[in-house]
């Protein structure tokens, strides 16, 4: 399995991985277009010439970004596909400068299993939460913030 940037011609199935468990209510959807913007924040995972696994580092301030849309196709879960994916994007926010990076997540014990720990979401800054107004369970979220101090 390789670790790569993601690139324009991976948008269309990155689209669906995402949107797939958006259709869960797992994570928020993503349009092209949003995803066309932010091609730079995003890594993929390949396993055996087809994407697997989809992963952003989103910067948010100076000192702060944060690891959004992990997603990992179901046959290659439990595989360490996602941690590779977010060890890459912790590689590339220490190569940036970037000193926190969080994430907000209903699996918070994959996360703290590579080194994250709680953090009270109220902690983080009031610019994270537009996402949070697309989100079909908001403001009745039950994600769990997790935060890495690189």
């Amino acid at each position: 399995m390789k670790i790569r940037k993601a690139k324009i011609s991976d948008l269309r199935y990155v689209q669906k991985l995402i949107n797939d468990y958006a259709k869960k209510e797992e994570m928020i959807p993503r349009s092209l277009n949003e995803l066309y913007e932010t091609v730079r924040d995003f890594v993929v995972c390949e396993g055996h010439g087809n994407i697997c696994g989809v992963c952003a580092l989103h910067i948010m301030w100076e000192d702060l970004a944060e690891i959004r849309s992990l997603a990992v196709e179901k046959h290659y879960q439990k595989r360490g596909v996602g941690k590779k994916l977010v060890q890459q994007c912790l590689k590339e926010a220490r190569a940036l400068g970037i000193k926190k990076v969080f994430a907000l997540t209903y699996c918070p014990e994959f996360f703290k299993k590579i080194g994250f720990v709680d953090i009270d979401k109220a902690s983080l800054p009031q610019k994270i939460w537009g996402d949070c107004l697309r989100c079909p369970r908001f403001p009745e979220c039950n994600e769990h913030a997790v935060i890495k101090y690189l």
